[in-house]
């Protein structure tokens, strides 16, 4: 296998996406402004330690990882893609939708594939979900939601909404498989003036089927858990338990008696799914789009529509009111 991607920053994130590219084999440069923290990747993993510009210049690499800040993701991506170089950027795709539309009118241009990291579309267990979901099983959706919690990691350049909610909104997406139409968000911001510490985003879409979303960085216990409510079933997708016990389905029944609704239930069903590394199958992804030129799962379309999402958010809180897309 040809060792032709780099990964420019080997931080908080960037260092899982460096080991998992090394043990697949496609590791060849690693970028990162802290030359100890670039010294000491190189030489773990045996790959060279060089500049962006060196990087982009090199015609064996091929593909260019961005584990870097948010406000960066468009100016190196737009210098890479110009380059001819195949794109995987951490989420969100960009910090606003003008700086978006220049990145897909790059990759568009240069014709190359530009992949947006939400690790959770290439989670085994949430795949799962999709299935059971299309299958019909659950009945028709009838609400979902995320929580996405936590005690840190506090940022300081974005708030929890920009941090946490990404891979939420794309799975609320891509279950609801329809365009959203009203946005409204609530938040606090308790650490930092201006930097929402907890929220909750509220999806209507289309057809009426509504959604929200949690997330905080100031919550005693850590919380990772999608729940999808359909008519005769619920589907619960909780990350933080054992694989085995991480998605469940609770059956249940709603009968009308005296003019009042009444609430039975079967015990929590498991669901068996063979337990894979989500950001290993992420980034293999990323390999076979380099290799088959294929579409990624994760393009720029799928990019663009969660970050709609997440400026139409960030517009609520603001204007303390409910946005239209």
């Amino acid at each position: 296998m040809k060792k032709n991607i780099a990964v420019i920053g080997c931080g908080h994130w960037g260092k899982n996406l460096v080991r998992n590219f090394y043990e697949l084999g496609v590791l060849s440069s690693i970028c990162d402004p802290d030359l100890s923290i670039a010294n000491t990747f190189a030489e773990k993993y045996e790959v060279k330690n060089n500049s962006y510009t060196e990087i982009l210049d090199d015609p064996n690499i091929k593909g260019v990882v961005l584990a870097v800040p948010a406000r960066l993701h468009a100016s190196m991506a737009i210098e890479a893609m110009n380059k001819g170089k195949h794109i995987f950027v951490e989420k969100p795709l960009a910090m606003n939708e003008i700086e978006a539309t220049s990145m897909i009118e790059s990759a568009k241009k240069n014709k190359v594939q530009l992949m947006v990291g939400h690790l959770l579309q290439y989670h085994p267990i949430f795949n799962k979900v999709k299935d059971i979901v299309l299958s019909g099983e659950i009945g028709e959706i009838n609400y979902m939601y995320s929580n996405r919690l936590s005690f840190g990691k506090i940022r300081t350049e974005e708030d929890v909404i920009w941090s946490f909610a990404p891979h939420d909104i794309s799975m609320i997406l891509s279950l609801a498989n329809q365009e959203p139409e009203f946005v409204s968000t609530h938040s606090i911001s308790i650490l930092q003036n201006d930097i929402a510490d907890t929220a909750t985003v509220h999806i209507t879409f289309k057809s009426g089927l509504k959604s929200h979303i949690s997330v905080s960085w100031l919550h005693p216990y850590k919380e990772q858990k999608l729940v999808v409510t359909g008519k005769s079933a619920m589907i619960i997708f909780d990350d933080t338990k054992p694989w085995n016990e991480k998605l469940a389905i609770q059956r249940y029944q709603a009968e009308i008696t005296k003019g009042l609704p009444i609430l039975k239930k079967s015990d929590q069903e498991y669901v068996k799914v063979i337990e894979e590394e989500p950001l290993k199958n992420e980034c293999q992804h990323f390999i076979d789009i380099l290799e088959k030129n294929i579409k990624p799962l994760t393009n720029e379309v799928e990019g663009l529509q969660v970050l709609k999402v997440l400026s139409a958010s960030a517009q609520s809180k603001v204007k303390n009111e409910t946005i239209k897309l």
